[in-house]
């Protein structure tokens, strides 16, 4: 099938969706990309909580940079990448002390690799990520950084997607 991408607001059901998806098309065959770090305890139920609700046959590997070289190592025909949204704030934070143009890039050198690794894949590969865009207008440079830069990122991953489906109060809206 080729590139799935699936969006949408935060607690929207992306990820739920993301996962249904790949149950689908993969069954237990499914490598499960993760970009999240636990850097506080939040983070750490959430991810304890991402854990627990996917299957247990499937395989994990922890990318919270190069998610595009992940794909590439997988081996199974399908991949779940959750979520570009991470990554692209991982990579972010990551170039943020040398300004915003190259913090920009950052983030979609990563969509990028994301996108050709996706497209090489020889299975499905259905990538996560969060719309936000259409919110709060950002009160910091950073947040507008990251908006900006993540908006170009998923415009990135839709225009090479075979399917964009739009989560919306957790239902699937597909738009592509």
């Amino acid at each position: 099938m080729g590139l799935i991408l699936v969006t949408g607001g935060a607690r929207s059901g992306k990820s739920g969706y993301a996962e249904r998806r790949a149950a689908e098309l993969g069954g237990d065959a499914v490598t499960y990309i993760a970009t999240a770090e636990a850097l506080d305890d939040e983070m750490a139920r959430r991810i304890a909580r991402h854990r627990s609700e996917r299957p247990a046959a499937w395989a994990t590997a922890e990318s919270p940079r190069a998610a595009g070289q992940a794909v590439r190592s997988a081996s199974t025909p399908t991949v779940m990448v959750d979520c570009m949204t991470v990554l692209a704030s991982n990579a972010l934070l990551a170039a943020e002390a040398q300004g915003e143009e190259a913090a920009l890039a950052a983030v979609l050198a990563e969509a990028e690799a994301l996108r050709a690794a996706a497209l090489a894949h020889p299975g499905t590969v259905v990538v996560v990520t969060n719309e936000v865009g259409m919110g709060v207008h950002p009160p910091t440079s950073l947040g507008r950084w990251y908006r900006d830069a993540l908006g170009r990122a998923n415009a990135l991953l839709a225009a090479a997607a075979d399917e964009v489906v739009l989560l919306v109060s957790g239902i699937p809206l597909r738009i592509k």
